[in-house]
């Protein structure tokens, strides 16, 4: 991709994510991610329905009338972003790939963090780490990141979730908001999500095309794993075989609801060929309920 492309491609991400980060998401991501405490703002005259509590004593001695402390929520956050570029991200069958919602995800949860203050990361992972952009904020730092999220190109195809997640608890020492942004189709990654879950507020975003979760009938195909390798023939024709798909499908996905869950994580599900507003709004509705 040539220069100017990736320029109109960026900015075609920035017109449409920040509207949408501006106008609809960032009064519930403020409400769904608190800030780490309240920090004292000053002090005011004390007025009828306070609570005692909130008094300071030594003004209210000095002046010989009652005062209050008042305070604000202290709001600077760390986001970061945890985003697997594997293989299997490349898949998509109707309006965009995974990888093309991802992106469009990633920048509006980056402008929605700055918008609130918040410095925003990112770990670009596969089967191992493959790039660290450390915490920033700014408009500059962000279209940083959509410009290697459009463009970067990973080393290796496949996934290790559970590498990312220690990288991420061994890199970024303050407690932060981390965004698992992936199809998490890997195994073996709950132990390193309950440790970082413990130090961390991780949240899980599946992304999903319903073609991994249905097959059509389309006769004899050849299907190729895209992050093995391997290729294989299947029957699409046959009832049996399409029920299968499904099947497998779908347990795949109840085990990963059931898996979050117990590790008290938040998620929510996201598809290519569908809006992914509705999805993210509940979710930070949830959370700020």
């Amino acid at each position: 991709m040539d220069t100017k492309e990736l320029l109109k491609k960026v900015r075609k991400i920035e017109i449409k994510t920040k509207g949408l980060s501006s106008q609809i998401f960032s009064g519930e991501y403020h409400s769904a991610f608190k800030g780490k405490g309240m920090a004292f703002s000053e002090v005011r005259d004390y007025m009828a329905g306070d609570e005692i509590r909130t008094i300071d004593w030594n003004v209210t001695a000095r002046f010989n009338a009652p005062y209050v402390k008042v305070f604000e929520e202290e709001r600077e956050m760390t986001v970061m972003l945890l985003v697997d570029i594997s293989a299997s991200e490349s898949f998509g069958t109707h309006s965009k790939l995974k990888k093309e919602l991802i992106t469009e995800i990633c920048a509006v949860l980056a402008f929605s963090a700055i918008q609130n203050n918040d410095k925003i990361g990112v770990i670009l992972f596969s089967d191992q780490v493959e790039k660290y952009i450390p915490p920033k904020k700014g408009k500059k730092h962000i279209l940083h990141i959509i410009r290697e999220l459009i463009e970067f190109e990973p080393e290796h195809s496949q996934t290790n979730i559970a590498e990312a997640l220690r990288y991420f608890t061994n890199m970024v020492k303050r407690r932060s908001i981390a965004f698992v942004i992936s199809d998490f189709m890997d195994d073996a990654f709950v132990d390193a999500l309950k440790i970082a879950r413990r130090k961390h507020d991780v949240v899980a975003l599946n992304i999903y095309d319903k073609r991994e979760l249905e097959l059509p009938n389309m006769g004899l195909v050849k299907f190729k794993d895209a992050e093995s390798g391997k290729m294989k023939w299947i029957n699409t024709s046959s009832k049996k075989v399409r029920q299968h798909y499904k099947g497998k499908a779908n347990n795949r996905l109840s085990n990963l609801k059931e898996q979050l869950q117990k590790s008290g994580i938040d998620y929510t599900s996201l598809a290519t060929d569908e809006s992914y507003v509705v999805p993210l709004m509940n979710l930070f509705k949830k959370r700020g309920a």
